[in-house]
């Protein structure tokens, strides 16, 4: 299963023009009973920060949201390779739409109606 966490506060100064709702996303993987969260920090630059139940608790309570998609992580996923937060997420689940570009147009894709 993986996970989409999106968020609203980024330290960027590009996606705080072009972004509306959601300013990041990230990728949060289920690996052997662990989460690791794909931080996007720069071009080519991901760092993997481990998670667990609690920290997605204090992340919901400033203001993250979360959707679970329920796919399995690709075998060829390769995270060095992203140019985006959104890259790196679309990536993840396996999405090929060059349209998405935004984190809010990926949560729109994804989100549960």
């Amino acid at each position: 299963m993986v996970i989409i966490a999106f968020s609203n506060k980024t330290s960027k100064v590009l996606p705080r023009i072009l972004c509306r709702r959601f300013r990041h996303c990230a990728p949060i993987v289920c690996m052997e009973h662990k989460l690791i969260m794909y931080q996007f920090t720069n071009i080519h630059n991901i760092t993997k920060i481990e998670l667990n139940n609690r920290d997605i608790a204090i992340l919901r309570a400033h203001g993250w949201r979360f959707i679970y998609v329920p796919i399995d992580i690709p075998h060829d996923f390769n995270p060095g390779r992203a140019y985006s937060c959104v890259d790196l997420s679309k990536r993840a689940i396996c999405i090929n739409n060059p349209f998405i570009q935004t984190p809010y147009a990926l949560y729109k894709r994804i989100a549960p109606q």
